[in-house]
This record gives structure tokens, C-alpha cells and sequence, in this order.
């Protein structure tokens, strides 16, 4: 493969960027981790306040680095913000840390969630020990990571081959998913919202108990809550992640010091919008203890059968689909750029720091793709979510 291109090209406009934001920060998680925040914080008003802090968090971080991405309009995103705002230690130590977990992490995650509800239609790649491929030892590989796999694969290979492919899989595959969640809501308060439910799950709205599966409950009091509110933001903030993903490709972005700020502003206050909306459609649709017990804490899935009947499951099913299609194309599209980003300053594979013919950095894509892949066999969808989430805390403390 030749290497002619010296630079990136700056092709993408401010409503490329902000598809890039959302649809990177939409994945599975708002069509799932509500039932375990329920299940912390057992009170409407404390889910909804959970996600409202979140919201808050995001949208302050992203107007923090909006102006950060003025001063430094150019590829790497965070890891050039921490190198030049502190010490080139804490840009090396971040750059790993999101190649080996924080970004491969969360393609792994979004591919395994993508074959998790490919499942609905293919009942061969439920994770389930009659569908085990190969054992060995501890590990146990399934179809369904195989999938995963492939998905990550064919979506590298896509953007190896120049950034208007992957532009055009993004703002198709985010608009969609815009469209789908906003019909979901809509339909949501129109048809299935009923009064009683409402008025009971706001009944109590702030009296904090942890849920059981028997539907028990537990009080929570004094410094509990915090601890209870923490534990609930472990989802919320995995679901709102990655809209920092479009400082990455700042290269290539039209009028980076306007565009960069601008798409992070509108990325972010157009998902938290959705995700609040969502989760106030859960509480006007479901008992609270159907939101933290739904099977296999598929909430989404809960709501559109009571919407939509029987054939709602595979209506949340194909459209959580087609948000992770779109979600791991933004994620892979843009992570490569920080590793590239770091070749530069020597402190990553040398290799990394080259742009082939369609000027991308297709090696750095295509390692990101085998740790990606790797970790798609290190554990399920939770196990994923933990350890990404764990190592971004980490990150922002």
C-alpha cells in the first residue's frame, strides 16, 4: 500500500462532526442501563436526576474541550489537551490507556451489543453454553463474538478506504437512529402512557431504596446515597461516552475552531435530550419494578412490547442494530487518529504515524481492529462496560 499523503484533509462539515458526536454517543446503553439504575437508586426522581447529572457533566465537558479544540485545532483530541496542558507523562499514559481499553474497550462493548440483539433473529448467537464454538480453559467463544468481530473488521476495512465512506455510514446510520428514537418516544406518551402508572412511579419520587429481583426493597439513607448514585452513573456515563471522539479527527474537519465547538454543543444537547425523554417515556409506560427487572435488562424492549405488542421486540431489536452499526463506525473512524496523533510524537508505533493513499491512517486503524477483536472474546456486554468505565473515571480523576 502506498503512503503519499503527508496531512489529513479537511472534508467534513459542522453537521458531519456533530453525526460524528451523537451518533457515537448512542449506542445500546439507553435501550438498557436504566434497569440497573433503578434497580441502585429505586425511585423515579432519582433515575431521571441520575441522568440529569450526567447530561450536565457532558454538556459542561464538552464546552470545556469545544474551547480547548479552538486552541488546538488539529487531530488527537484529549491526549493533545493533556500533553500540552500538563506534561507529555499524562498524554502518554491516556494514549495507552485508550488504545488498550478506553476506545477498543467500547467498539468491543458496542459489537457485542450489536450481535447480542442480532440475536432476536438468529437464535444461534445467544450467548448460551449450547452455542459454544471452542472452549479453552476459562475461555468460551460464541458466534455471536465472531460477529462482533466481523462487524469491527468490515467497518476498518471501510475507513481505510478514505473518510467520506465512513462519513456517509455515520450521518446515514445517525440520522436513522435519531429518527427511530424519537418515533419510540413519541409513540411512547401517545399510545401506551397511562396515568396510574405515572402517578405511582412518581408517587414516592425521592425515597432511595435499592430493588431485588423479588422486587423487595432497601432504604437508603445519609452517605449511602451517594454511594447509590455513583454506582447508578457507571451506566449513564458509558451511554453518554465518546462524544469526544469528533476532537480526534480535528484535522479533517472544515473550520475546526468554530465546527469542533459547535457540533460538540449540539451533538451532546441533542442525546441528552433523547436519553432524558427516554427514560421519561419508561416511567409513563412501566412500573418501576418492571424498569429495574426487565428481562435481561432490556427496558427498551419491555416498553415497545407494551407499545407496540408482540412484534416490539424486534422493533427495539433492529434498531439497536442499526445505533451500534452506526455507533462503532464514529468509534472506529476516529480513534485511530489519536494513535496517529502519538506516532508523531514518538510515543506510539512508528507505523501508526503514516497515511496511505486515501489519506487515513489505515495501520493505525487496523491495530486498533485486533485489540478491538481481542477484547470482543475477553467477556460479555457487562463485563466490557465495567472495565471501559472503570479506566475513564480513572482517566478524568
Amino acid at each position: 500500500m502506498s503512503e503519499t499523503n503527508t496531512e489529513f484533509k479537511p472534508s467534513l462539515s459542522a453537521f458531519d462532526a456533530t453525526m460524528i458526536v451523537a451518533g457515537s454517543m448512542i449506542g445500546s446503553g439507553i435501550f438498557i442501563v436504566s434497569a440497573d439504575i433503578t434497580r441502585n437508586v429505586g425511585a423515579a426522581g432519582w433515575l431521571v436526576t441520575v441522568w440529569l447529572l450526567t447530561g450536565f457533566m457532558t454538556l459542561t465537558a464538552a464546552l470545556s474541550y469545544g474551547e480547548l479544540s479552538a486552541m488546538f485545532p488539529k487531530a488527537g483530541g484529549q491526549y493533545v489537551y493533556l500533553k500540552e496542558s500538563y506534561n507529555p507523562l499524562l498524554g502518554f499514559l491516556y494514549g495507552w490507556s485508550f488504545f488498550s481499553v478506553i476506545q477498543t474497550g467500547t467498539i468491543a462493548a458496542v459489537g457485542v451489543a450489536f450481535s447480542k440483539f442480532a440475536g432476536y433473529f438468529f437464535p444461534s448467537l445467544e450467548m448460551t453454553d449450547a452455542n459454544i464454538l471452542l472452549q479453552m480453559g476459562f475461555l468460551k467463544i460464541y458466534p455471536a463474538q465472531i460477529l462482533s468481530i466481523a462487524i469491527i473488521i468490515f467497518l476498518t476495512y471501510i475507513n481505510t478506504k478514505g473518510v467520506q465512506g465512513g462519513k456517509m455510514i455515520q450521518s446515514t446510520f445517525t440520522i436513522t437512529k435519531l429518527a427511530s428514537l424519537f418515533g419510540l418516544i413519541g409513540f411512547g406518551f401517545l399510545l401506551a402512557s397511562k396515568a396510574s402508572i405515572w402517578d405511582a412511579n412518581w408517587a414516592n419520587a425521592w425515597e432511595m431504596k435499592t430493588i431485588a429481583s423479588d422486587n423487595s426493597t432497601t432504604p437508603i439513607f445519609g452517605v449511602a446515597i451517594l454511594g447509590a448514585i455513583a454506582a447508578s452513573m457507571v451506566g449513564s456515563i458509558f451511554s453518554s461516552d465518546a462524544w469526544n471522539n469528533v476532537t480526534f479527527i480535528a484535522g479533517e474537519i472544515k473550520n475546526p475552531k468554530r465546527n469542533i465547538g459547535l457540533s460538540l454543543f449540539l451533538g451532546t444537547l441533542i442525546v441528552t435530550v433523547i436519553y432524558i425523554s427516554a427514560n421519561l417515556m419508561y416511567l409513563s409506560v412501566l412500573p418501576l419494578n418492571e424498569i429495574a427487572n426487565a428481562p435481561a435488562d432490556r427496558v427498551a424492549v419491555a416498553a415497545s412490547n407494551v407499545i407496540f405488542g408482540d412484534i416490539g421486540t424486534y422493533v427495539i431489536a433492529v434498531m439497536i442494530m442499526i445505533s451500534t452499526f452506526g455507533c462503532n463506525n464514529g468509534l472506529i473512524l476516529a480513534g485511530a487518529r489519536v494513535y496517529y496523533t502519538m506516532a508523531k510524537d514518538g510515543l506510539f508505533f512508528k507505523k501508526a504515524g503514516t497515511l496511505n493513499e486515501n489519506a487515513v491512517p489505515a495501520w493505525a486503524l487496523w491495530a486498533q481492529c485486533i485489540v478491538a477483536g481481542l477484547l470482543c472474546l475477553s467477556g460479555r456486554y457487562g463485563d466490557l462496560l465495567d472495565m471501559v468505565s472503570f479506566i475513564v473515571i480513572q482517566s478524568i480523576i
